[in-house]
C-alpha cells in the first residue's frame, strides 16, 4: 500500500508593516481550514509568516526590532493557530523570527504534528544579504544583521509517517542542503521563502528569479529522491515586489502543483512517499554510487582555491 501525505502549500500575499501579527494568524487559520476541507494532513506556511519582511529596514539599535520576534512558540499570538490545528487534526510548518532567552536571533521554522505538539525546530543556515547599513540600496536586505546562522545544520525527523526535513529560503539554492538531508533518508523537504524579484547586486538576474526558484528545488528533489514543498510570501510588500510561484515538486523533479497568484492561495497535492524509492534505489542509490573519498573539498574548504 502506498504511503500518502496530502500536503497544502499555503502561500501568503503581502504582509504590510502596519498589519498586526493577529491579522496574519487569522489569515493562516483561514488557509488551514481550507487545507482541512481539502483533506490535507499537513499545511506549510512561508518564511516569516507572522510579519512583514522586516530585514528590508535597518535600525542602529537592534532591540528596536524586538517586537518582530517571538520569544516562545506557541506564543500568545500564535496559540489560536495551534488550537485550530489540534481541533482540525492537521499538522503545520511555520516560519517566524525567533529571539531566544539567551539573546540569539534566528530565522526559524517549526514542524507541528496533528495533535499540536512541536516535532522539530530548524534554524536557517545560509543567511543571505548584508550585515551593515547600505543606504544607497532601494531597499535593505539586512538578514545578516538580524539573524545568525543556525548552528545545528540540517535535521530530518519522523513525522506524518515520513522522514521530513526543513529549509528556509536561501537554503534552497545550495545543493549541500538537500544532500545532507538526502543522506539521512529524507522523503519530504519543507521550505518557506520571501524572494524579492529585484536582486540589487545583479539586476540581470531579476528576469530569472522564477526560473532559478524552480530550478534549485526541482534539481534538489530529483537528485535526492525527495518531495520538496516550496511556499512563498509573494506580491508587493512595502513597495518591494516578491516572487510567488509556490509549488510542490515530486521526487522525479516534476512540479505537480503550483500557485497561479501572488496572494493568499492554497496549493494541494497527494504526495506518494513510495515514489521516493524509485530514485533512491536506482539512479541515486547513494550506497552503491557515491564516491565520498573524492568529495573532500566540499567540506574541507569554504571559498574557491585555484589549482595551478
Amino acid at each position: 500500500m502506498s504511503r500518502i501525505i496530502t500536503v497544502g502549500a499555503a502561500q501568503l500575499g503581502p504582509i504590510q508593516k502596519e498589519h498586526t501579527k493577529t491579522s496574519a494568524v487569522d489569515r493562516l487559520i483561514a488557509l488551514m481550514r481550507q487545507a482541512s476541507t481539502n483533506g490535507c494532513d499537513l499545511v506549510v506556511f512561508p518564511e516569516l509568516a507572522l510579519t512583514t519582511f522586516f530585514p528590508r529596514w535597518f535600525v542602529d539599535d537592534i532591540t528596536e526590532a524586538d517586537h518582530w520576534y517571538e520569544t516562545s512558540m506557541p506564543s500568545p499570538v500564535t496559540q489560536p493557530l495551534f488550537d485550530e490545528a489540534r481541533r482540525l487534526s492537521i499538522g503545520f510548518s511555520l516560519g517566524y523570527a525567533e529571539l531566544t532567552p539567551d539573546g540569539h536571533r534566528f530565522n526559524t521554522q517549526i514542524l507541528v504534528e496533528k495533535d499540536g505538539s512541536v516535532v522539530a525546530k530548524y534554524h536557517k543556515v545560509h543567511i543571505p544579504g548584508h550585515e551593515h547599513h547600505e543606504p544607497d540600496r532601494p531597499f535593505q536586505h539586512a538578514e545578516r544583521y538580524y539573524f545568525e546562522p543556525g548552528p545545528e545544520g540540517f535535521g530530518v525527523w519522523k513525522a506524518f509517517g515520513a522522514r521530513v526535513g526543513m529549509m528556509i529560503c536561501n537554503d534552497r539554492r545550495w545543493p549541500e542542503t538537500y544532500r545532507v538531508m538526502g543522506l539521512k533518508g529524507v522523503e519530504m523537504i519543507l521550505c518557506g521563502y520571501n524572494t524579492p524579484i529585484h536582486y540589487v547586486p545583479d539586476p540581470s538576474q531579476d528576469i530569472l528569479q522564477g526560473f532559478h526558484n524552480a530550478l534549485v528545488m526541482q534539481s534538489g528533489a530529483y537528485q535526492n529522491g525527495s518531495w520538496v514543498v516550496g511556499v512563498a510570501k509573494g506580491g508587493v510588500e512595502e513597495g518591494v515586489d516578491s516572487l510567488g510561484q509556490t509549488c510542490i515538486v515530486a521526487p522525479s523533479g516534476q512540479i505537480v502543483a503550483q500557485a497561479y497568484t501572488t496572494g493568499d492561495e492554497l496549493v494541494v497535492a497527494r504526495c506518494d512517499l513510495d515514489w521516493c524509492s524509485r530514485y533512491k534505489d536506482t539512479l541515486f542509490n547513494f550506497d552503491k554510487y557515491r564516491r565520498p573519498e573524492v568529495y573532500g573539498s566540499i567540506t574541507a574548504q569554504k571559498g574557491v582555491i585555484f589549482e595551478d
